[in-house]
């Protein structure tokens, strides 16, 4: 017999039936309907089902639904706003970090907890921060890059908001 609990997932507040043994992952994909977080390992190896709960990535894959009753959810659907592309998402597109793109919804959340954790982050930081996040089509590179172009995005529109 399941439970109902509460998650505000992308703003939203939702009231779901989930089973005791059920993962975040499942009742977000089969429940939801919110398939951009992705399958990958299941054991939480590669980072493809990172979403963010209350700011901080984790993995959906390993993460029972019954205890996230009230906490706030993240998945790469809350990440535009009014079918604009948040800029993360611009800058992976620009920087071609994009390959297969199954890894892409995760990268991209663990990529948004760090710049909100660290809104300067050097290059080499950015590379620890997502060695969680598999990718084998890029070679990172231009993950990198696209993450650090954001950064740049980022601090040029504060510098803009303060004159």
């Amino acid at each position: 017999m399941g439970r109902i609990i509460e998650l505000i997932v992308n703003g939203k507040k939702h009231s779901v039936e989930v089973e005791p043994n059920k993962s975040l992952l499942d009742v977000l994909r089969n429940q939801m309907g919110l398939t951009g977080t992705k399958y990958g390992c299941g054991s939480g190896n590669c980072g493809v089902c990172t979403v963010l709960i209350n700011g901080k990535p984790i993995n959906s894959c390993l993460t029972l639904a019954v205890a996230l009753d009230g906490k706030k959810i993240t998945t790469i659907e809350g990440m535009t706003e009014n079918g604009i592309l948040h800029p993360i998402q611009e800058e992976f597109v620009k920087c071609g970090a994009i390959q297969c793109g199954y890894c892409t919804p995760g990268l991209i959340l663990t990529a948004k907890a760090l710049i909100d954790e660290n809104p300067n982050p050097t290059k080499e930081e950015i590379r620890r921060y997502i060695k969680g996040n598999l990718c084998r089509c890029t070679g990172y590179v231009k993950i990198v890059e696209a993450i650090s172009s954001a950064v740049a995005r980022t601090k040029d529109t504060s510098e803009e908001s303060k004159t």
